[in-house]
């Protein structure tokens, strides 16, 4: 339910631990779910995002999540400036992905917009997938679910599936949202590659740095990708599909936080958990001990092709079922006796080479911009983090220079495995 209360009504305020329970308990959509006296409820603060706040509210009747927006970016201070309404956003994209990828992402229940606020479902015993990766854990399907998310949200956010004029007024709403993706534009595409003054990156891994930002053709490339990103709205995107972003139990997948959503290429969400994957496997060294280290790597990588070839098979059964847009119409095909496949087929080519593109710069800015991984960045030992993290590097360094040579899965796992026996440093 979004709160009707007129914007002037209310002026923003911050919520606390101290003061949630007076502002949200008489909120029917959040007591009734809660329950009891709000004065007892237990609230947690447990944001360790980047940007907001978050709180876990628990009463006798079951748990919510609450999380709001600050004006400013958390991980920097309120001398990097946000705009509220960025969490109005991240309410139209949760709505939208729990239509398009059904009991993926978390039931929303209340709105405010004044407050910059929603409550949702609390996902519980899930836990953050990084922490479970890091730990050595494994989730059944998560290639799957993950590859099946983003076929499924690709494919029915664009003009192969929504009515042109609906994906259009969609397309008009988000572009309202100009500062979110102007950090990603800046962090992801641009900063990784030349001293940006919020970079940073293990002072061992310079050498490797340093080589990468005098590579003029890959600053090309990636400059050449930022355009298709900005001037691309096939269909809208998680905007920052990462192993925090997805919370986990050993048997199911949940996908949260699309603060970054905006209309971009179908590519980049696949790139982007993919990236985080490959992250995830060379880092493992410093996290396992080796007589587990190759049975999780190789299960890591098994996580990656599921991605690839979930994400296929899902997209080829809505090209077959829920091809209904403006885009390769069955008027131009099945209705004149021809076949759509050969169509499919290389529309699904060029997401795979894009893909791989947006992986190798997600697997840079992670190390080298501001927001780096945890995967990484707790690595105690830096000559351990700085050899491991370089071996990251120049793998994403040879997707972007050319990714047609992992197109298909079993060369991207073989590249994998050869950067993962090299040392550079």
């Amino acid at each position: 339910m979004e709160n009707g209360q007129s914007e002037a009504a209310l002026r923003y305020e911050a919520l606390s631990v101290d003061t949630l329970a007076t502002r949200l308990g008489d909120v029917h959509e959040v007591a009734s779910r809660v329950g009891g006296e709000p004065a007892s409820w237990e609230i947690r603060e447990v944001g360790d995002g980047n940007l907001n706040l978050v709180f876990i509210v628990t009463g006798t009747a079951g748990s919510v999540v609450v999380k709001q927006a600050l004006p400013y970016v958390r991980m920097v201070g309120e001398s990097w400036p946000l705009p509220l309404y960025r969490a109005h956003f991240e309410y139209y994209a949760l709505v939208r992905q729990a239509k398009r990828a059904p009991n993926i992402a978390p039931e929303v229940f209340y709105f405010d917009k004044p407050q910059a606020l929603f409550v949702m479902e609390y996902l519980y015993p899930h836990t953050i997938l990084r922490r479970k990766l890091i730990k050595g854990e494994r989730v059944a399907r998560l290639g799957e679910t993950i590859g099946q998310f983003c076929a499924r949200t690709a494919f029915r956010g664009s003009e192969l599936s929504l009515p042109s004029p609906e994906k259009k007024q969609d397309v008009g709403l988000f572009s309202g949202n100009v500062a979110i993706p102007a950090i990603t534009e800046s962090l992801v595409f641009t900063d990784p590659y030349y001293g940006a003054e919020m970079n940073h990156h293990t002072p061992e891994l310079s050498p490797v740095v340093d080589e990468l930002r005098r590579n003029v053709r890959l600053k090309a490339k990636v400059q050449r990708l930022l355009m298709k990103f900005t001037a691309n709205t096939e269909t809208m995107l998680h905007g920052d599909l990462h192993s925090g972003s997805i919370m986990a139990t050993d048997t199911d997948v949940r996908v949260i936080d699309p603060e970054f959503s905006q209309y971009g290429p179908m590519a980049f969400d696949l790139g982007m958990a993919v990236a985080n994957f490959l992250m995830a496997y060379f880092s493992q060294p410093a996290h396992r001990k080796d007589n587990v280290l190759a049975t999780y790597q190789a299960w890591i990588l098994e996580v990656i092709e599921a991605c690839f070839t979930s994400f296929d098979a899902e997209f080829r059964y809505l090209w077959q079922t829920e091809r209904t847009g403006i885009l390769f119409p069955r008027t131009l095909f099945e209705e004149q006796g021809n076949s759509a496949d050969d169509a499919c087929d290389a529309l699904l080519d060029e997401i795979r080479l894009d893909a791989l593109a947006y992986c190798g710069i997600e697997m840079h800015r992670r190390v080298l911009s501001l927001a780096h991984n945890a995967d990484f960045e707790e690595i105690e030992d830096t000559a351990l983090r700085a050899r491991l993290e370089a071996r990251n590097v120049l793998m994403g360094q040879a997707l972007i220079m050319n990714p047609d040579a992992a197109r298909e899965v079993p060369a991207l796992i073989e590249l994998a495995q050869a950067y993962n026996r090299q040392d550079v440093l």
